[in-house]
């Protein structure tokens, strides 16, 4: 379980607090700049937060010895240096949280990039950094999935796979915090939404509890933002 109590950084989050649930979806919606990568970001223990708490699993990230077998994370990027390939990146990976080497194949077939893994990641599109990103998160197989944009340079094709992948992977009892600005990535994924708007949560529930009086997602989150606006 994710669990953030009253985290509150200067000029970026002001008390957010929400939890994500083990078997669930938890879709983390807001504006461009509203607060949700800042959130993430000292999760992840890559930032520090004024008051408050951010735990993963009852712990902080920075307390877990193997941190890839409990969080696996997806933010900008995919982590790798350019001149390093696919495969090389992975395996320093799973060396340095002492993982086998054969899981380093079986990511890289899960996501896709199997035929890839001989090339440089500086030479990979924005979707195939995306893959190579969400394949390191998956190393460990680890019961927390953070995911910031996770869809952003995906063809359909790969949309859709995603919107597959994450709706199995709560149905293996993981949890999965999945951050957009866009209502449409959400859709038919998420279980429990919560809305961020300038640093502050001003919505959260199921998503029937956050959509009750609005005809749509979208409609919701229109009426509770600063008119869906980015910033």
């Amino acid at each position: 379980m994710i669990a953030i109590d009253h985290l509150s950084r200067p000029g970026r989050l002001h008390d957010v607090s929400f939890e994500a649930r083990p078997g669930r979806v938890t879709g983390f919606l807001g504006p461009n700049g509203a607060g949700k990568t800042s959130t993430l970001r000292v999760l992840l223990g890559l930032d520090r937060a004024r008051d408050g708490t951010a735990l993963v699993a009852g712990r902080r990230y920075a307390d877990w010895p193997r941190p890839l077998t409990v969080v696996g994370a997806l933010l900008d990027g995919s982590g790798a240096h350019r001149a390093r390939s696919a495969r090389a990146h992975l395996r320093w990976m799973a060396a340095s949280n002492g993982l086998p080497r054969s899981r380093v194949d079986e990511v890289l077939d899960l996501v896709g990039l199997s035929a890839e893994a001989g090339k440089r990641a500086g030479r990979f599109s924005l979707g195939m950094s995306r893959r190579l990103g969400l394949a390191a998160a998956l190393l460990g197989d680890p019961p927390v999935l953070i995911l910031d944009e996770p869809v952003n340079g995906l063809d359909p094709s790969g949309i859709r796979w995603m919107r597959e992948f994450l709706r199995s992977s709560a149905g293996e009892g993981r949890t999965v915090l999945l951050s957009s600005h866009l209502m449409g990535e959400l859709a038919g994924v998420a279980d429990d939404v919560v809305i961020i708007d300038r640093g502050r949560v001003v919505a959260s529930g199921t998503v029937g509890e956050v959509t009750a009086g609005h005809p749509t997602l979208e409609d919701a989150f229109l009426a509770l933002t600063a008119g869906g606006t980015t910033w």
